[in-house]
């Protein structure tokens, strides 16, 4: 980054040169700003630079978290820290955790199920704490993908939703999982409709 190209490349108000893509080259995205479209101000918090990069692209902040890896060892807490963080000025934060995904690229069970557990306390437990007191507020919790220990890889199969609501309650009592799925009657087939159950 201080390489003397680089210093003229912000001088002309280019981005620096940091790094080498050997494949996948192209062009900036540009997307829709997201509050201009919704009136909804948000950040994104994420290890992963595709994540991060489609947040930036749609107008959403994207703060720095400190030992953020997109692994098992990944700052958990830290994630819900800068999103209750960023929820002081936003309107939402998405947060973004990669861990049980590489445990399925791993077909690793173990590491999967730790993964898991790991959102469960050291994010999802951290923010439900950090939110206590606050009137009115919405937990979204889904997976954006699955990646089944058995395949190694991303599956196109229908992936789990939850909408945890401070201030409205639920009549469900199912599972978290994908087994559940068939049970509540409900299928969103265009994943980005979800955010209106988030934003109704």
């Amino acid at each position: 980054d201080s390489h003397p190209i680089n210093r003229r490349r912000r001088d002309e108000g280019k981005l620096p040169a940091n790094m080498i893509w050997l494949w996948g080259q192209g062009f900036s995205l540009c997307l829709p700003n997201f509050t201009a479209k919704t009136g909804h101000t948000g950040a994104v918090i994420a290890a992963v630079d595709l994540v991060k990069g489609l947040g930036i692209a749609a107008g959403l902040t994207a703060p720095a978290v400190p030992g953020v890896t997109g692994y098992l060892d990944t700052n958990f807490e830290g994630k819900a820290k800068y999103a209750l963080e960023a929820l002081k000025t936003r309107d939402f934060a998405v947060v973004h955790v990669e861990a049980p995904d590489e445990a399925g690229h791993n077909g690793d069970i173990d590491a999967k199920i730790q993964a898991i557990e790991n959102v469960d306390r050291r994010t999802l437990g951290v923010l439900m704490e950090g939110l206590r007191g606050v009137e009115r507020f919405r937990i979204l919790v889904t997976p954006d993908h699955a990646t089944p220990i058995a395949i190694r890889t991303h599956a196109s199969e229908p992936i789990p939703f939850t909408i945890y609501s401070s201030f409205e309650s639920s009549k469900s009592a199912l599972p978290f999982d994908e087994r559940a799925i068939p049970e509540t009657g409900l299928c969103i087939e265009e994943g980005f409709r979800l955010i209106d159950l988030l934003f109704k």
